[in-house]
C-alpha cells in the first residue's frame, strides 16, 4: 500500500506535466514559417485551393482553437496525418521509434561501462595517471559535440581504414529486412533466426553508439568521480579504513553511496539521448523517429513534430518515474 501510494502522488504530477510540454511545444511549433496547405499543393496552387485545404486541415483557426481540437485528438489516440508520408503519425512513430530507442539504449549502456568503472578508478587512484586520464577526458567529453565526433568517425574508420560499413542505415541495403515484431532490427532478426541481418545490424551500430556513447560517458564519469570522492572522504569511510576493512569493501561501500546521484544522471541522460540522437541519425541515416520529426520541422509538417515531443516526453516521464521507485527502494527516508 505504501509503494502505490507513492506511486499515485507521483503519477498525479505526470498528466499535468504532459499538458504544460504539449501546450508549449505545440505554440513553438506554430512559429516555423511555412504554410503546409502551400507545401501541400505547391506553388503553382490556386489561392482559392489553398484557402479550401487550409479550412480542411483547420488551419484557418485560431491557434487556441487548434490546440484544444489537437488535444482532444490525442487523448483519443489521434496524432493526425503526415502528410509527407500520408499516414497516421501514429504508426510512423511506432514504425520508427524503435529504431531511436534500439540505437539510445545501447549508446547508454556503453556510457555506463565507460563512465562507471572509469569514474570509481580515477575516485580510488587520486594521485595516479587513471585519475588525470579520467580528467582529461571527462573534460573533453563534454566539450565535443556528437555530430561532429560522428563525421570523425567517419572518416577514420570507413573512409581510411575501411573497418566498418558505410553509414547508411541500420542494415545492409543488400540484405532482406525480417518482419517487424518488436522494431528493433537486432532482436527482430535473432528471433527469426536471420544471422546475416543480426551481424549486419551490429555492424552498423559501431559507429553511432561509439558517438554517443563516448561523447555521453563524459557527465557520468564526472558523477560518479565527484560523489564517490564526497563519499570517501566521508567520517563514516574514515572510521571504515581506521577499522581495517578491506579496500574492496570500502570502495563497494562509496559506490553504495553514490548510486543516487548516478541514477539521477542516467535517466537525465536517457530523455537528453531521446532528442540528442537527432543529429547522429541524420548522419548515419538512421530512419529513426528523431530523423522523422526533423523531417517535419524542414517540411512544415507540425503532426509529426507534436507526435515526437509526446512520445519523448512519455518515456522520459516514465524513465522518471522509475528513478523515483528506485529511491524509494533504495533510500528510506522517502517512505515517511
Amino acid at each position: 500500500m505504501q509503494i502505490a501510494r507513492y506511486i499515485g502522488k507521483r503519477l498525479l504530477f505526470v498528466i499535468p506535466q504532459l499538458l504544460g510540454i504539449l501546450f508549449i511545444s505545440f505554440f513553438m511549433i506554430k512559429l516555423i514559417p511555412g504554410d503546409p496547405a502551400v507545401l501541400m499543393l505547391g506553388p503553382n496552387a490556386t489561392e482559392e485551393a489553398v484557402l479550401r485545404l487550409r479550412a480542411e486541415m483547420g488551419l484557418d483557426k485560431p491557434v487556441m482553437t487548434q490546440f484544444l481540437i489537437y488535444l482532444g485528438n490525442v487523448v483519443q489516440g489521434d496524432l493526425g496525418m503526415s502528410w509527407q508520408t500520408a499516414k497516421p503519425v501514429l504508426s510512423d512513430l511506432l514504425e520508427r521509434f524503435p529504431a531511436t530507442l534500439e540505437l539510445v539504449i545501447l549508446s547508454l549502456l556503453l556510457a555506463l561501462a565507460i563512465g562507471i568503472p572509469l569514474g570509481v578508478a580515477s575516485s580510488m587512484r587520486k594521485s595516479g595517471p587513471i585519475r588525470k586520464i579520467a580528467d582529461y577526458y571527462g573534460l573533453l567529453a563534454g566539450a565535443i559535440p556528437d555530430f561532429w565526433l560522428a563525421l570523425v568517425l567517419i572518416f577514420v574508420f570507413y573512409s581510411i581504414l575501411q573497418w566498418v560499413p558505410a553509414p547508411l542505415g541500420r542494415y545492409s541495403i543488400m540484405l532482406i529486412p525480417p518482419q517487424p515484431i518488436t522494431g528493433s532490427i537486432l532482436i527482430d532478426s535473432l528471433l527469426q533466426r536471420r544471422f546475416d541481418v543480426f551481424t549486419s545490424a551490429l555492424a552498423q551500430l559501431i559507429l553511432p553508439v561509439a558517438t554517443l556513447g563516448l561523447v555521453n560517458a563524459g557527465p557520468i564519469l564526472k558523477i560518479t568521480q565527484s560523489t564517490m570522492d564526497r563519499a570517501l572522504a566521508s567520517d563514516y569511510m574514515a572510521y571504515a579504513r581506521m577499522s581495517g576493512l578491506p579496500r574492496r569493501t570500502v570502495r563497494r561501500q562509496a559506490i553504495r553511496a553514490s548510486l543516487p546521484n548516478i541514477i539521477t544522471i542516467v535517466s537525465i541522460l536517457f530523455s537528453f539521448l531521446i532528442g540528442g540522437a537527432v543529429l547522429v541519425e541524420i548522419v548515419f541515416g538512421w530512419g529513426g523517429a528523431g530523423q522523422y520529426a526533423v523531417a517535419g520541422v524542414l517540411n512544415a509538417d507540425i503532426n509529426p513534430v507534436l507526435g515526437f515531443v509526446i512520445f519523448a516526453a512519455i518515456l522520459s516521464l516514465v524513465v522518471y518515474l522509475i528513478v523515483d521507485l528506485l529511491y524509494f527502494a533504495l533510500d528510506p527516508r522517502t517512505r515517511g
